[in-house]
């Protein structure tokens, strides 16, 4: 995988601890470049944005969730039946565990990860779960875009490029769920799957209430 590993871009220090880099390492092995470029710009402008309002948090895991957010998109930890947030924010508390974080921190880490598609709640959290949720909705949506800096936009794609990502980032997404549609029930993955799908029926909140086995 080609791709560019930096101590420092757009003011911001990459982590290299020990539980950073390996990290990474598992995004390398087991994500793509376009996932990687894209994780590595979220931490980016989820750190401005914690500049930008003077937001304190704990750097090192808001690394480890923004280059966990999307690995529940590829096989090595995609599950049959749980949402794609919920399988990176299962494998980041594995990984996160393993080297002894401390419990309220790894369900800082889950939080942030699970949540980072959930409009409307996220924000209202953690600072650590409203910054990636951030980061996430800038590079995906805009959301906030006003507030960067040319010299910083330039410089962040540069150093990670989207790479046709307006193009690429539905058909990556649905790639991760298309063989368990079902887990985009009230959330915004259904959009996904409509535009992906033809004819695609959604599963509809009404209906099941409607549908229920009460007698009324």
């Amino acid at each position: 995988m080609a791709v560019n590993r930096l101590k420092k871009v757009a003011g911001i220090i990459i982590p290299d601890s020990k539980i950073a880099t390996q990290a990474t390492e598992l995004l390398l092995e087991h994500g793509t470049e376009f996932i990687y470029n894209h994780s590595l710009r979220v931490f980016l402008f989820s750190s401005l944005n914690a500049q930008r309002n003077n937001l304190a948090h704990d750097t090192e895991l808001l690394y480890v969730a923004s280059v966990f957010h999307d690995l529940g998109l590829v096989s090595h930890y995609s599950s049959e039946n749980f949402r794609f947030e919920v399988d990176g924010a299962n494998a980041a508390r594995d990984f996160l565990r393993s080297h002894g974080v401390a419990k309220e921190k790894l369900q800082l880490v889950w939080d942030t990860i699970a949540l980072h598609t959930t409009i409307g709640i996220a924000e209202h959290k953690e600072n650590e779960v409203a910054l990636m949720y951030s980061g996430v909705g800038l590079d995906v949506m805009g959301e906030g875009y006003e507030h960067l800096t040319t010299e910083h936009r330039e410089e962040i794609v540069k150093a990670f490029p989207r790479n046709d990502f307006k193009q690429k980032i539905i058909p990556t997404f649905f790639g991760g769920f298309e063989h368990k549609t079902e887990t985009t029930f009230g959330n915004i993955k259904a959009d996904v799957c409509a535009f992906m799908i033809p004819n695609f029926k959604r599963k509809n909140f009404c209906d099941c209430i409607l549908h229920s086995p009460w007698s009324e």
